[in-house]
Formats: C-alpha cells, sequence, structure tokens
C-alpha cells in the first residue's frame, strides 16, 4: 500500500460530550489561550454520529448526532488548524440501521436480505439443524472460532411471514417485547374488548416483571396464550449490532459511501475498528482470519486512498502474536497498546528496560505508531503477553487494582487477561510527578502521542458512574464527564498546567519530526531518551524511582 503520513503532532482523545455536554463546549475550551499549540489532532469518539449503544460504537449511521455536535463544530475544529481522526465500524451497524429495519419490514423481499448475514446460509451443510431454527456448526468446524459471548452469535429476527431467521451478532444484542394495547388486540386478534383490556393488564404486569414467554400464565385466559406470544413476537424490538456480510455489493456500496462522508467532515485519519471480526469463511477463524483480513484491508485502502484518507486499524493481540509486526510490515500504522501497561511496570520496578526493549524495536524497525497513556476503553493487559513475564503481568494487574482498578477477563475467562478499567492518573497511585513523568516519556516516545482528555486534567476513579452504569457499566470509572467550568478551573492545577506545557513542547520544538534519529538509553531506573535532528537536539532524563524528569535542549 502506499504510506501516507499522518503526522505527529499530539492528539486529543474525547467523547463529544466529555467536556460541557457538547462538541461546542470543547471548541470553546480548545480555543483558550492555554490550549494555543497543545494539540494538532482530534479523536472524536463515534458517539458524534447517529448512535444508540455501546457509548456510539454502535452505529445507526455516521449523520452527525444532533445531540453532540453539528456542522459548524466541525468547522470551528478545522478553523484551530486541529486534524480529526474518527472511527469506521466494518464489521457491523445497528440494529436500527435503515438497511437492517428494511429487513423487519420485508423479510425475503428486503433489497437487504444478505446486506448481513444469515447464519443457516453461511453454514448450510456444515452442521445440523436444530429445534430452535438456527443450525448448530459442526464441532471440529467451530472449535478455534473466537466468539465474544456465550453461545452461538445469534439473533433470531420475525420476519413478515412468522419465521424467526438467525443473524450473525458478534457483539450485543437485546429483545425487546413492548407492552401490549388492549385496542390492538381488538384490532388484531379480534378480542372481545373487556377480555383485552384484563389480558393486556396481565401481560403488561408479567413483561414488567421481566417474565419470560415461556412463563407467561394468562389465568382464565390461557385460551389466548398462543396467540399472545404470537403478537408479542411479531411486534418485538431488537438492540444490538448485527455483523456485515462482507460478500455483499451493497455493503461495498455503503463502505465506499461512509469513507467519502469521513471525507467530507474532514477527517484525516480513519481508525478502523472491529475490523478483524469482518471476513468469515466456514473452516477459518472468524477473529483475523488469513488472507481475509488483509484482502479485507487491501480493499479498504484503496477506497481510503483515493479520498486522501489514511487508515489506522485497531486491534487487541498478544506481543507474542506480532499482529502489530503484521500491520506495519503491510505499511499501516498501529496502535502502541504496549506503553500503558510497560510505563506503570517501569514505575513499579524502578527499572525501564523492557520499555527501552520496545523502544528500540519501534525506532529499528521504523513502526509508526499511535501512543496513549489511558483510553476510553481501559489499560491493555492481554497485548503484554510475551513482552512481559507473566509473573510481572499479575503484579501489575495486583498493583492497579490495589489503587481501585477493575480486572475485566476475557469473556468470563480466568487467567485471560484482558484490560484493567481504571484512570490513568488512579493507576499511577494519583500522584501529580509520577503523572507528570509518565507524560514526558509519551512525549519522547516515537511516533504520535494519543491524550485521553481525563488524564490531562489528571482524572481519579470515578465510583459513582460505574454504580450509575449498572451491570457491565466498569469502564465508565475513566469517562467521567466535566462540566466547561470544571474544565477551566482545573487548568489552574500544576499538574495540568505542566501537561500542558510538555504537549505544547512537543508541538513546536523543531526537533520532533517524523525523520529524526531517535535512541534510548536505559541504566536500571535512569531512562534517558535522545531526538536529533538537523535543527538540534533534545533529551529527556527520567529517574523512575524518584518520579522526576528534566528535558536537555540544543537548537
Amino acid at each position: 500500500m502506499e504510506e501516507r503520513k499522518m503526522g505527529i503532532g499530539t492528539l486529543l482523545n474525547a467523547y463529544p460530550d466529555s467536556v460541557g455536554g457538547r462538541l461546542s463546549d470543547i471548541v470553546i475550551l480548545l480555543k483558550r489561550p492555554e490550549f494555543k499549540d497543545v494539540f494538532r489532532s482530534f479523536y472524536i469518539l463515534p458517539s458524534v454520529f447517529n448512535t444508540d449503544l455501546d457509548r456510539g460504537f454502535s452505529l445507526i449511521d455516521y449523520e452527525l448526532s444532533e445531540t453532540y455536535a453539528s456542522k459548524q463544530d466541525i468547522e470551528d475544529l478545522h478553523e484551530l488548524h486541529i486534524d480529526l481522526m474518527m472511527d469506521f465500524i466494518l464489521n457491523h451497524i445497528s440494529v436500527l440501521s435503515h438497511q437492517f429495519q428494511d429487513i423487519i419490514r420485508n423479510g425475503d423481499e428486503s433489497r437487504y436480505r444478505d446486506f448481513f448475514i444469515d447464519w443457516n446460509k453461511f453454514w448450510d451443510g456444515h452442521g445440523t439443524m436444530n429445534e430452535k431454527g438456527y443450525i448448530e456448526p459442526d464441532p471440529e468446524i467451530i472449535k478455534d472460532m473466537f466468539f465474544r459471548k456465550a453461545g452461538l452469535p445469534i439473533l433470531m429476527v420475525r420476519f413478515p411471514d412468522g419465521r424467526d431467521v438467525p443473524y450473525w451478532n458478534t457483539f450485543y444484542q437485546e429483545v425487546i417485547y413492548n407492552p401490549v394495547d388492549p385496542l390492538a388486540l381488538v384490532r388484531e386478534l379480534d378480542m372481545q374488548y373487556e377480555t383485552a383490556v384484563s389480558v393486556s393488564k396481565i401481560v403488561n404486569k408479567a413483561l414488567e416483571n421481566k417474565t419470560s414467554l415461556e412463563e407467561l400464565d394468562l389465568k382464565d385466559q390461557n385460551r389466548y396464550l398462543e396467540e399472545i406470544k404470537n403478537y408479542l413476537n411479531a411486534h418485538r424490538s431488537y438492540l444490538g449490532q448485527m455483523d456485515l456480510n462482507i460478500k455483499s455489493p451493497l455493503v461495498w456500496d455503503y463502505y465506499r459511501d461512509t469513507l467519502k462522508k469521513l471525507s467530507d467532515y474532514g477527517v484525516a485519519i480513519v481508525r478502523l475498528d472491529a475490523f478483524a471480526y469482518a471476513p468469515k469463511e466456514v473452516g477459518e477463524r472468524n477473529f483475523l482470519n488469513d488472507p481475509g483480513t488483509w484482502d479485507l484491508l487491501e480493499k479498504i485502502d484503496g477506497i481510503a486512498s483515493g479520498l486522501g484518507l489514511t487508515l489506522l486499524p485497531e486491534i487487541h493481540a498478544s506481543y507474542a502474536e506480532k499482529i502489530y509486526e503484521l500491520l506495519a510490515d503491510k505499511g499501516y500504522m498501529v496502535y502502541d497498546f504496549f506503553l500503558p501497561g510497560l510505563l506503570i511496570d517501569a514505575f513499579l520496578r524502578k527499572n525501564g528496560t523492557y520499555l527501552k526493549k520496545w523502544i528500540d524495536e519501534i525506532t529499528e524497525n521504523k513502526i509508526r505508531t499511535v501512543n496513549m497513556l489511558g483510553c476510553h476503553d481501559g489499560i491493555p493487559l492481554l497485548d503484554l503477553k510475551g513482552l512481559l513475564p507473566e509473573e510481572d503481568i499479575q503484579t501489575l494487574i495486583n498493583a492497579v487494582v490495589g489503587r481501585g482498578g477493575y480486572v475485566k477477563d476475557l469473556h468470563g475467562a480466568k487467567n485471560v487477561y484482558y484490560q484493567v478499567n481504571a484512570t490513568y492518573y488512579s493507576a499511577l497511585g494519583e500522584n501529580d510527578q509520577r503523572m507528570l513523568t509518565a507524560r514526558a516519556i509519551q512525549m519522547f516516545m516515537p511516533g504520535k502521542p494519543q491524550i485521553w482528555y481525563l488524564d490531562l486534567f489528571a482524572g481519579k476513579n470515578d465510583y459513582e458512574a460505574m454504580k450509575r452504569a449498572g451491570v457491565g457499566g466498569h469502564k465508565e470509572i475513566n469517562r467521567t464527564n466535566l462540566s466547561l467550568q470544571d474544565a477551566e478551573a482545573l487548568l489552574n492545577e500544576d499538574v495540568v498546567r505542566k501537561q500542558l506545557e510538555l504537549l505544547r513542547f512537543r508541538n513546536t520544538c523543531p526537533v520532533f519530526t517524523e525523520d529524526a534519529e531517535i535512541t534510548v538509553e536505559c541504566n536500571e531506573s535512569l531512562l534517558e531518551i535522545c531526538w536529533q535532528n538537523a535543527a538540534g537536539k533534545v533529551t529527556l532524563k527520567a529517574d523512575l524511582a524518584k518520579d522526576t524528569y528534566e528535558i536537555e535542549k540544543e537548537y
């Protein structure tokens, strides 16, 4: 693929409502003098679009959200000379998308019938049809498949003719049985009015109590039980993210239209989310299959390059699997998901040996990276396998959990660590000087530094937000929404002001260029990173035992 540059200036990362409630409030913040030359790019998380679930990662379409953003906000960011990065989710779109709603309305007659993956068509001839109406694939075929949740990834969808058709659903799903209106029962089931009122009360009370259809009891009106079950199923609603059938020409029309829309917004960098789940073949892995994954990326890149877009494929995999290396060899930028854990480990052990090893690998192999400390998702841990010894990973987990973080095991499997949910400031022990030293090291790392907004304001673990979110709300620990007034007040904090100075230095110092020579030395707790080009030389000297740093400038 053609290599396209995206610059190495600092990249703000936030939801459109992370500060003040709307993207326009973040624009107001960025216009303040304290933010002059602080950010070159802005990765706006996908709730900036028309979405329904997963804090934006369930896309209905890519129109701007009326609640959170406007075209004027986008224009204002461009006027601040801030490039944009936005998400494109290749694997799925929402059940509420017009494509899937068309299937629900029209069934087999829908032009989008094969826009999504019909489970039974996909597995035809490779399994056994069960009494529930879907094929159970032969065990030897799916033994290496990677499912995100318990059971088979299926959503049963009621067609207008009364059939339930299974569609592939890797991520979230919810089936909603809607309250019954007695007038509708009179009209559609020809019930007498008083009977309809009585039945409606029983059904609606059962739905309120989350009683399953199998347990539904209409008491004296049980002669209507099957009719009511059919009625509820015919009128049920869905939430969820449905997998796209990348063999459908209509899906490729959708891909092209979406990339064009992102280009029209003035996006420079497109982060590809969940791309590794999209290619599926019988007998192959349904995650990162080879060569399907790389064929898909190449085709997407062909469209993107024609629009002047740079792709950033997002994928979590262990260091030992070398997926980052494969992406880099193919010319793509890669996320440096190793830095967050390596830095915490270096502070814990007061030794930067493993961090130096990773920096050397980046520079020697010319890997183009986007690095980070915290992010919307959590601190990656699975990624460190093969880079850190297992016992050091466990020590790292114990330390962050001891500081109030929450571990998420991968799909419920024990000893398969995925991420720890915590703010980076809390993960560092809520130590201002350690936070500043970590930020300084990030500014001297190769690649483009991505800055989570809450890290910039030294945000602490938000347990109240977790409680409000309920089951599965662990990620809200690091997603505190700040009022504009609170954010402006925090600009007076020393840890915030000094971070802004470091970011501004990274963006304005002429030595930080993509062609600069980067060298690193480490003597246990003493870490030294040097950048040098024709304009001069800058050196960071960090002490991982004392949580201190100094910067030497020669230009």
